[in-house]
């Protein structure tokens, strides 16, 4: 079997941490490697790039690529030293494709407006012409560009225009495009830590250079980003409703953040997760609707509004950065589904989407509460949950102990789809706890139920 990227840089991590390697070897070149394994030169290419970006490797021009000099073994790298750095843990691996209840960033589907949306893709369908049948436009169907930017222009606080809205296939294909576009190999990215399970694992086989900044009950730590990476292009942030610890970034820290790349040229992505839900106060203006230099990414998804099989999502383009886009999607992106774009239109335009929004607010609202009442009736003091404006999941912290990757297993085999909080974290100073959706919770008795079916097995953990 042939070795793969992740293999190789399995194999000259742990001969470097072994000492087989020593500070100052020299590596062989990528053809030579890539003839050797009988492997594409991209596959080295990305394993090389991973190591280099951990330190392990440092490459010295023409005289090769080396163990880095520099290198103090045993002393603790840079490099995590979590077992969630190679791939994502198994908890995580194939939980969308199980079935089960408490799964986090599911809407309520039970409540979603179908026979409205049936009716919609009917008219859809016979509307369709032939024109409509070729390539579909990279950059999106005209008129749903208009129809998400008039809806961030009055429910996101942005000031867009349609020109500036590019559809994609949701969050991954966001990130992608928007890297490929305005980074380069060199670029350090920074990420929340914790952050989005998904995110983490898609930046790392992407990004060289990647770096993580903690996050606190106040959102990503600005003043850690400014004292330890300074000299990042791009900040990846969840500044309404971080992804998992659901708070909100302060207003100080967003002025900080706008400040700090309106003054390096750099680039702040802003994934509005969970923008939209917000409950004892109005929903929250976005980052993007702060900055005045024109320095905000802003990306969302319908995936936790609508549906998460749309596979529809958006970018939001600075006004400067548009042309660049346009040429990158061009080669990179093949434009989604005329018919469901078609649909997604007369959704927003005719209003349904606002509708269904302020109508999930409400429930949403409710079915959080169940679930926390439910929590505390059933565990007692065992979990604690720190109030938070709004979201689609809450985070049952482990009062006492670190075992929140048993309990979630636990929980997992009673088809309790939950996620250990310390599986989010790439580095140290974790938190441990579960991650719970509630939105599919129907009645309170079944949020009742549902926690007690893992109730003895999970008292039994915690002893």
């Amino acid at each position: 079997m042939k070795s793969g990227y992740h293999e190789i840089y399995t194999r000259y991590r742990d001969n470097i941490t072994r000492g087989v390697l020593k500070p100052g070897d020299k590596v062989p070149a990528i053809r030579v490697l890539a003839e050797e394994l009988k492997v594409a030169r991209k596959t080295v290419e990305t394993a090389y790039a991973i190591l280099t970006g951990e330190g392990y490797l440092v490459s010295q021009g023409a005289r090769g690529t080396r163990v880095n000099p520099d290198l103090a073994l045993p002393a603790r790298l840079d490099a995590p030293t979590d077992h969630t750095t190679g791939s994502l843990p198994e908890s995580l691996m194939t939980q969308r494709e199980r079935a089960g209840f408490l799964r986090p960033g599911i809407p309520a589907l039970d409540s979603f407006p179908y026979k409205k949306w049936l009716l919609l893709a009917g008219q859809a369908t016979r509307s369709m012409r032939q024109e409509e049948m070729l390539n579909p436009p990279v950059m999106g169907w005209p008129a749903l560009r208009q129809a998400i930017a008039s809806y961030l222009n009055i429910s996101r606080g942005l000031s867009c225009r349609a020109e500036q809205v590019l559809i994609t296939s949701g969050y991954s294909g966001s990130l992608r495009l928007i890297l490929d576009t305005l980074a380069s190999r060199n670029d350090k990215v920074v990420f929340e830590d914790p952050g989005y399970f998904m995110g983490q694992q898609l930046l790392k086989r992407i990004v060289p250079r990647l770096h993580t900044v903690p996050v606190d009950r106040m959102g990503m730590d600005t003043d850690y980003l400014l004292r330890h990476h300074h000299d990042a292009r791009f900040a990846i942030v969840t500044p309404s409703h971080q992804s998992p610890l659901a708070v909100t970034l302060s207003l100080p820290r967003k002025q900080q953040l706008l400040d700090w790349a309106s003054q390096n040229a750099a680039w702040i992505i802003e994934d509005d997760y969970d923008g939209e839900f917000h409950y004892t106060r109005k929903v929250l203006p976005s980052l993007k609707s702060l900055d005045r230099h024109d320095r905000v990414i802003f990306m969302g998804t319908f995936s936790k509004t609508i549906m998460p099989s749309l596979r529809m999502g958006y970018v939001v383009m600075p006004a400067s950065t548009v042309d660049a886009f346009t040429d990158c999607a061009d080669i990179m992106a093949s434009g989604q589904p005329v018919l469901t774009q078609k649909i997604l239109t007369a959704f927003l335009s005719e209003g349904h989407f606002f509708r269904h929004l302020k109508k999930m607010r409400a429930l949403y609202q409710i079915r959080r509460d169940w679930m926390i009442a439910a929590l505390r009736e059933v565990y007692g003091d065992l979990f604690f949950t720190e109030q938070n404006d709004g979201g689609m999941h809450i985070v049952a912290f482990l009062a006492k102990g670190s075992c929140d990757k048993e309990i979630a297993h636990c929980w997992q085999a009673h088809q309790l789809q939950v996620n250990a909080l310390s599986e989010w974290y790439r580095g140290s100073g974790k938190r441990f706890g579960l991650v719970v959706g509630y939105n599919n919770v129907r009645t309170r008795q079944e949020a009742l139920e549902l926690l007690q079916r893992p109730k003895q097995q999970t008292l039994d953990l915690m002893r």
